[in-house]
């Protein structure tokens, strides 16, 4: 059997050139990054900026498994689906961050006969857009510490610094850092910390803005220390807006490559979803609706993060309204949330399904609290039997969801038609009225108190005393009406990645709240996730290689 990465190198891709054909782009539109991928000018997104909006097509998951789901796989194929049925459709991903591909989780290019290409570049450094964002990060932490050093005339707190560099790796040992040693002119000694590049607030930023100059507000806003007095310190106060929007000029444009059925996918920015809000940029999803009839775009990990993210942070932001989401699992994930051991996922098992699927059932329940009609994409697997597949047929059926088989890993968009038919279907017979979870007033403990309770199904929230005084303070400051983003892990609907399945009676535990004041929200830290990742035994880095004609091998 072939592996993802020969899969992609043995297809013939079209030149760029010609996918953008296929949306009226011309080549003067399009800033070309060698033959098979491109940037999109500001000048064609101004130009398309009055089109009529395409149908948005929401995919998402079930609380990822060792078993694997294939959302992004799946989101890929549909749009691949849809391309057969002669449809105008473009595909709008996030981009992989370094960090997973070289550690354990690996790349984010799709599988099989449903990948975006060319794969190897996307998962690599692509058009260089984190780099821009490392490079601006990093430049406004020089001049935080430079500023202190040349006498710190905005009387910063050196103990209430916020703002942490950032690399686009997974790093352990630069969580906790103690810089400035040295001579005197090495600059002041303090604790300062590092966080991935997609945990940046600047990544969260560039896929929040619409424009230049909303990104340079954005930018402006961030806060970056405390001064003496416990009032914010930004990047406007220490000059920094300018040049970090130099940096980040070209990563504001969306990327344009091709799936391996030669469908466009714009594919741009990727914060993550477990620390950060999980979604591709506004630019991007908003450029594809004005290309496409139909736009299908994914949130990071299970719906409790990801989706609930792009709802009520994306969404809320920028004035998106989903059309109907889809919702992936496969018997084999259902089976480990109801206990069986990966080594046995492929024996029929319908008790452990019938335990196990009560976690698709949460997620079902939270995405029609939004108002948006569901479609069930159940991924297939040939381990699969009629049986299993007979149960939650029936079991979605009941709960008012349409479930369609997907095949899209093994037979491309043609395994992905009965989805995408599905889909079709719910679009023409379902109108959604979209809602969001909450409103803008609560109070961000309310808020926080709300997510945890409808969409992890938590009895509260444990706050610790650290996390009640920084909320407080959050609102004092004015930026109670903002949203909240939850960091929490993705193996669970709780904050404990032990608990598999649909956990109940349990409490969501707050360690931490800090304000993205660019990104426009509050991040609650829960349980033990971590903002900058580490390294496995056996990292997936110890596989990759290069061969001697100039190939690249081992990326999955």
């Amino acid at each position: 059997m072939k592996t993802d990465i020969q899969i992609a190198q043995e297809a013939e891709l079209l030149p760029i050139t010609e996918i953008a054909a296929k949306l009226q782009i011309s080549p003067d539109e399009l800033e070309l990054y060698g033959k098979y991928k491109a940037k999109i000018s500001d000048e064609y997104l101004e130009k398309i900026s009055g089109s009529r909006d395409g149908k948005l097509i929401l995919m998402t998951a079930i609380n990822p498994t060792p078993a694997g789901e294939g959302k992004t796989t799946t989101s890929i194929g549909l749009g691949q689906a849809l391309g057969i049925l002669g449809k105008r459709a473009v595909i709008a991903l996030r981009e992989p961050s370094l960090g997973p591909c070289f550690g354990i989780k690996g790349g984010a290019a799709g599988g099989g006969y449903a990948q975006v290409v060319p794969m190897e570049d996307l998962n690599l450094h692509f058009t260089g857009d984190f780099h821009a964002i490392t490079s601006a990060n990093n430049l406004l932490a020089a001049l935080l510490d430079n500023h202190i050093q040349q006498g710190n005339e905005l009387g910063i707190d050196t103990r209430s610094v916020v703002w942490k560099r950032c690399m686009d790796m997974n790093d352990r040992v630069l969580r906790n850092v103690v810089v400035g040693l040295g001579s005197k002119m090495d600059g002041t000694v303090r604790e300062d910390h590092f966080v991935i590049t997609v945990a940046s607030e600047i990544m969260a930023v560039l896929c929040l803005s619409e424009n230049m100059k909303d990104l340079k507000e954005r930018l402006g806003r961030m806060v970056v220390a405390y001064n003496y007095q416990g009032k914010p310190v930004t990047a406007q106060d220490l000059q920094a807006v300018g040049a970090m929007a130099a940096l980040l000029k070209d990563a504001m444009k969306p990327n344009l490559i091709q799936t391996l059925e030669h469908t466009p996918a714009l594919v741009h920015g990727g914060p993550f979803a477990n620390i950060a809000h999980g979604c591709n940029s506004v630019r991007a999803t908003k450029a594809a609706l004005k290309m496409a009839d139909y736009v299908v775009t994914e949130a990071g990990f299970g719906a409790d993060l990801g989706a609930e993210k792009f709802f009520d942070i994306k969404c809320r932001s920028a004035g998106l309204k989903p059309d109907v989401a889809v919702l992936v699992a496969t018997i084999r994930a259902l089976k480990y949330n109801g206990g069986v051991p990966k080594t046995a996922l492929g024996d029929e098992n319908l008790k452990a399904l019938e335990k196990g699927i009560a976690n698709l059932e949460k997620h079902m329940e939270n995405l029609m609290k939004y108002k948006v009609p569901v479609v069930v994409a159940l991924n297939s697997f040939v381990t699969d039997t009629q049986a299993e597949i007979a149960f939650v047929k029936e079991f979605c059926q009941k709960r008012g969801c349409d479930l369609a088989i997907s095949k899209v890993w093994e037979k491309g968009g043609e395994g992905g038609l009965q989805l995408a038919e599905k889909v079709l279907q719910t679009l023409e017979e379902k109108e959604g009225n979209f809602k969001l979870l909450y409103e803008d007033n609560r109070s961000l403990k309310e808020k926080i108190e709300i997510v945890s309770k409808e969409i992890y199904g938590a009895l509260g929230v444990n706050f610790s005393s650290q996390a009640e005084k920084q909320l407080q303070k959050l609102e004092e400051l004015g930026y109670g009406r903002m949203p909240v983003c939850m960091a929490k892990t993705q193996y669970s609907l709780s904050d404990n990645p032990a608990l598999l399945g649909r956990p109940r009676d349990f409490k969501i535990n707050v360690r931490e709240a800090y304000v993205l004041a660019g990104a426009g929200f509050v991040v609650a830290l829960t349980g033990e996730v971590m903002t900058m990742p580490g390294l496995p035994k056996c990292p997936a880095a110890f596989s990759i290689d290069v061969n001697e004609e100039g190939a690249i091998t081992g990326l999955f």
